[in-house]
């Protein structure tokens, strides 16, 4: 209860960009493909949840609120819901959900393997982010969740592979992510300053 507004102001932000994506193609206003554009749109947010999912921890350290790692989970869900919306929206717009046509766009955009292998890495994070799945899993549980790392990298991949003819935005996804990832190293996280609320002093009635 104690964060209750604070996880319903997220799940508004994050329910924000699709519903104006949605209205955008509604109204014909995402160009002459607005398909395509849902795709790509849904999969730039995939990118951008995850940078954000992966940065909650730091900022809990820098800030010492514990509010940013209380929405950790509620964003990787999202982080998948948007990836199923990607991959929901390749399959219709792009496909028109004729799977034989896959296999030859397999062979002519490898980097649609790169986005399947990522998308199974965050549905396995997605099935098991569930406290039964903690304790069932014991230690072994973090380890698989590090999975969200080989997610960033292959997303990146991904990205990088559609838009090679401009990598001005790719990089600076790319250079958020490598800090993301570099802060994560046990001799770099060390040196982050942190910073810790102390709970106010009990007063005791004498």
């Amino acid at each position: 209860m104690r964060y209750l507004l604070w996880r319903f102001a997220v799940f508004v932000a994050v329910c924000i960009p699709p519903i104006y994506w949605l209205n955008r193609a509604w109204v014909l206003d995402l160009g002459p493909d607005p398909g395509k554009a849902l795709v790509d749109l849904f999969g730039l947010g995939t990118l951008v949840l995850l940078l954000i999912t992966l940065a909650m921890t730091p900022l809990q350290r820098v800030t010492g609120w514990a509010g940013w790692v209380h929405v950790r989970r509620q964003l990787g869900l999202w982080c998948f819901t948007y990836a199923l919306l990607h991959m929901l929206g390749y399959g219709f717009f792009i496909l028109g959900f004729d799977w034989a046509q896959l296999s030859v766009e397999l062979v002519k955009r490898p980097y649609i393997i790169v986005g399947s292998l990522a998308f199974l890495c965050l549905l396995t994070l997605a099935i098991t982010s569930n406290r039964y799945s903690q304790r069932r899993l014991g230690a072994r549980w973090k380890k698989l969740h590090r999975l969200a790392y080989l997610i960033l990298g292959l997303g990146l991949l991904h990205m990088l592979w559609i838009v090679r003819a401009d990598l001005k935005e790719w990089s600076i996804y790319a250079a958020v992510g490598v800090l993301l990832l570099l802060l994560r190293i046990p001799v770099i996280a060390r040196r982050i300053p942190r910073r810790v609320h102390k709970k106010p002093p009990v007063v005791t009635k004498a």
